[in-house]
């Protein structure tokens, strides 16, 4: 492993406007109006000598000023070492720049590392700056692996690694839909986030042959919230719904709004209740009356707890949620390398059918930029999580 880190003159960066409670809706949001750079297309990316080191840059959030953003770009940073030291027959030149949260930024650090030689993109976090590095690298033939879960920047030379609204959305209808939950209530903030997970749950009911029986949208305030009350309770009282599903995308609205159905008599055990985001985290949320019965999923866990106990072993901290996706991108192109494809970085590489087994579970990158990763239905009964239904470990399999 060679692990190098460029310096570089210090950056102005845009101050963050707060500290953000939830990464993965963060990176979503992040996203204004991007310009997609097409979901089909011809096969981009850099030929390599697989008997030669891969020269790979990462970016990562550092430099803001933020201890969240700063905990968030050491575990990328770490993670990526891990991976890069743990390919054994394939040698990756990691190489390491920071870019902060400023678009302009992310893309004159990727504009930079591709001078010094990096055959691909790993990173960066938001949304709009990997959209803008994509659109930046495209006609230097260099493809993007981004840390975002937001499938509208997918496409042409840049690939998201995030779990997708649109992964967790067909995981579960496929679930109630196959559990004869068919007529499918959503229940959605009316927000980015929120529009965004209720496009992605209505598109998974009709690939999964479900009914849509109804799309309700609600403020973000308890004010808000209250006032669909009435038209949740006699859409559920007519006998036309099977599941309520919630994008439930902002902490604060899951707790309030389950136990505000559960005050009104709307539990799982009057009609299914599911949600697109985890519904075991905090700890705290597993005593609540409104989520018992509720259905969940959860990604695969069966490496995720060797990769903790190794990272606190080498760093002395527990790495950041999203860390392991720079393991999982560094390990990919490891796989590939030590395959010996010259084609490892190129779009047909990348997308190989079988995946590749992640810290998560087992996942793939599309074509289109988008990926699937391997999910379990989870359920919380008495204040525990149990396993409805757990994650195929290869593609193939229930859940795909």
């Amino acid at each position: 492993m060679t692990v190098t880190t460029p310096s570089r003159g210090r950056v102005a960066l845009r101050r963050l406007s707060a500290r953000m409670t939830a990464f993965a809706s963060a990176m979503l949001l992040a996203a204004c109006q991007p310009m997609q750079l097409g979901s089909t297309g011809p096969s981009t990316g850099q030929t390599i000598d697989p008997s030669q080191p891969v020269p790979v840059a990462l970016l990562v959030p550092g430099g803001t000023g933020s201890a969240d953003m700063e905990w968030l770009a050491r575990s990328l940073t770490n993670s990526a070492k891990m991976a890069a030291a743990d390919a054994q027959g394939a040698t990756i030149d990691l190489r390491i720049y920071n870019a902060g949260a400023d678009t302009g930024a992310s893309v004159a650090e990727a504009n930079r590392a591709v001078d010094e030689g990096a055959k691909i993109i790993l990173g960066p976090l938001f949304a709009d700056s990997a959209n803008a590095v994509g659109l930046a690298m495209a006609p230097r033939g260099v493809n993007v692996l981004s840390f975002s879960n937001n499938a509208d920047i997918a496409g042409g030379n840049v690939f998201v690694l995030g779990n997708t609204f649109g992964n967790v959305a067909d995981r579960l209808t496929k679930f109630s839909v196959r559990n004869g939950k068919r007529r499918i209530l959503v229940v959605a903030e009316d927000d980015a986030a929120g529009q965004v997970g209720s496009r992605a749950i209505q598109q998974a009911i009709q690939n999964n042959r479900g009914a849509v029986a109804g799309v309700i949208n609600h403020p973000l305030s308890k004010e808000g919230i209250d006032a669909i009350i009435p038209s949740v309770t006699q859409a559920t009282a007519s006998g036309n719904v099977d599941a309520i599903f919630m994008t439930a995308n902002q902490g604060a609205v899951l707790p309030y709004l389950t136990d505000t159905l559960a005050g009104s008599g709307i539990t799982s055990s009057t009609v299914q209740l599911m949600g697109l985001t985890r519904w075991d985290q905090p700890d705290s949320r597993l005593g609540l009356k409104g989520v018992q019965g509720g259905w969940f999923a959860l990604p695969d866990t069966r490496m995720k707890g060797q990769f903790e106990q190794r990272y606190r072993a080498a760093y002395g901290e527990t790495p950041h949620e999203l860390g392991s996706l720079a393991y999982d991108g560094i390990a990919a192109i490891a796989s590939l390398v030590r395959a010996g494809k010259r084609n490892a970085l190129t779009t047909a590489g990348l997308t190989q059918n079988a995946g590749f087994a992640g810290i998560n579970g087992a996942f793939r990158l599309r074509r289109d930029g988008t990926n699937e990763r391997a999910l379990s239905v989870a359920t919380i009964r008495n204040g525990r999580v149990e396993i409805l239904d757990p994650a195929p470990r290869s593609f193939g399999g229930v859940g795909f």
